[in-house]
């Protein structure tokens, strides 16, 4: 079904908790993120100014992939997930995502973002650079 479907990327303001959780269990960032915490997935919502969706086009438009960033829209955008559920990967999604990013941030926003290990291979091959010096300070939760 997804392969058949045409793609609709936006920018929402008020993406549903439960379709937010769902794409993370389904592309696998379910291990790496609150999942089971509704207040905190809503505030990680919240406190995101830029949230884009991609969605299929088809009766009920599900959600299929989700960038959430913090951005001033005039320097840097941080993006602090990119999502794509596992049915609709390979499928240019993600990249679609960034495009649509990179369209409505302009040509002066860079993009950065910190890659879980297993998707450093997407993020060479769509051209992003890979930068030598990142620094994290864990969270105790």
């Amino acid at each position: 079904m997804v392969e058949n479907s045409e793609i609709l990327y936006a920018r929402e303001t008020a993406l549903d908790i439960a379709e937010f959780r769902r794409v993370l269990v389904e592309s696998g960032l379910g291990e790496t993120r609150p999942i089971d915490d509704t207040a905190r997935l809503q505030a990680m919502l919240s406190g995101a100014n830029l949230v884009l969706t991609a969605r299929l086009d088809v009766e009920g438009k599900p959600l299929v992939g989700v960038v959430r960033a913090v951005t001033d829209f005039s320097w840097v955008c941080y993006i602090s997930e990119l999502a794509v559920s596992r049915s609709a990967q390979g499928l240019g999604i993600g990249k679609g995502l960034l495009n649509e990013a990179r369209r409505q941030l302009g040509p002066s926003v860079a993009i950065s973002l910190i890659s879980l290990p297993d998707a450093v291979g997407f993020y060479e091959r769509i051209g992003m650079k890979r930068m030598p010096d990142a620094f994290w300070s864990s969270r105790k939760r």
